[in-house]
């Protein structure tokens, strides 16, 4: 047996906890380099404190769950008979008085499996501590999330090239897919988001098709692509053609922040003072109202994972934390400018893996 189920053992060891359980989704892709899909079919791996692991396998997964080279008992289960017997089977074979889940991914007929298969189990949410595992990517990670923001960074350049006044925010945004993909991206990291003019002052805006960009809009775009199982996730703020001395000056501040984290994050500091620098720019700007949300996130094979840089969080930043330093101002009479750059820990400061120019740019 590989020595790969380890830190999960040691996970539950400190949860006091008999096993851990993980389904499909990062953690699982971690472990086993291979993805699996969430649908209506239940794929459970339990990993003991002590011993071999035991899954339960739709059957027609069968083929693709032996590509990734699974250690110990495999119960599956087909479509006409249902899944609680294999439930049943493995829990007869692990008996199991407790385990650990993912409380942010496991689905809730999957705990109703497991409860009618062993009444009295304790079943507890060991999420941060099972996502713990992942906070600090290795070097072959980091060098697939340096590829995936490649990708996005040609496509970005390729897209703003080819914007045009009178194109709509929805044709831009088909552009910057046909790019992501042209350039390698395996898929997205998320769904895109392209705003312009007051939809910027959106966060999470949708791109419209009836909206054509004039002189003077902003242009948000937000985006990544995902290599390798690894996101990238970057957001720059243009210009269409020129902008108003105010809207640049905004600009300036959301750039002067940016800035901020930048030189706040280095290991030892924490996701706190990260957020606590980059913020204190925003606040002490005329624009301190136009604020709606916290620094950044960390990202890598989920868009959105731990570390959460925000005022409050003490988590001290080590090497191989990769997160974002995303500060923006929001003004729904106006426009919404956000700067979005990845940022990893080194042992001597941090590295921004996002290279694409910030200075205040023109297009269109």
């Amino acid at each position: 047996m590989t020595d790969r189920y380890e830190p999960y053992r040691n996970v539950a060891q400190r949860a006091s906890v008999d096993a851990i359980a993980l389904v499909p989704g990062a953690n699982f892709s971690r472990l086993f380099g291979k993805e699996f899909h969430q649908n209506e079919r239940p794929l459970l791996v339990v990993i003991p404190a002590i011993g071999a692991p035991a899954a339960v396998v739709p059957n027609l997964e069968l083929a693709s769950f032996e590509q990734i080279g699974f250690e110990g008992e495999v119960f599956d289960w087909r479509d006409q008979t249902g899944y609680q017997s294999a439930f049943e089977s493995l829990l007869q074979h692990l008996p199991l008085g407790s385990v650990g889940v993912e409380g942010q991914v496991m689905r809730v007929f999957i705990d109703q499996a497991l409860r009618n298969a062993a009444p009295g189990l304790t079943i507890r949410d060991a999420q941060q501590s099972i996502s713990a595992l992942r906070l600090r990517k290795n070097e072959e990670e980091i060098s697939i999330i340096r590829k995936a923001i490649g990708i996005s960074e040609r496509a970005l350049a390729n897209t703003i090239d080819a914007v045009k006044v009178g194109m709509t925010e929805r044709a831009i945004e088909n552009i910057l897919v046909q790019n992501l993909f042209a350039e390698g991206a395996e898929d997205f990291a998320f769904s895109p988001i392209v705003a312009a003019a007051e939809n910027s002052a959106r966060p999470h805006a949708h791109s419209r098709d009836d909206y054509a960009v004039k002189p003077g809009d902003s242009l948000l775009i937000d985006f990544g692509a995902r290599a390798g199982g690894l996101c990238a996730d970057i957001t720059r703020t243009f210009f269409i053609q020129h902008c108003t001395d105010a809207r640049a000056e905004v600009y300036q501040t959301v750039l002067a922040a940016n800035l901020a984290g930048h030189a706040a994050s280095i290991p030892g500091a924490t996701a706190h003072d990260v957020d606590d620098a980059t913020t204190r720019v925003l606040e002490e700007s005329a624009f301190a109202s136009r604020i709606r949300h916290k620094t950044g996130h960390g990202m890598g094979r989920d868009i959105h994972e731990d570390p959460y840089i925000m005022r409050g969080n003490e988590q001290k930043l080590e090497p191989g934390m990769v997160f974002t330093i995303e500060p923006g101002l929001y003004d729904l009479n106006d426009i919404g400018v956000r700067i979005e750059d990845d940022v990893l820990i080194t042992t001597s400061g941090s590295e921004s893996l996002t290279s694409f120019d910030k200075t205040l740019t023109y297009i269109g």
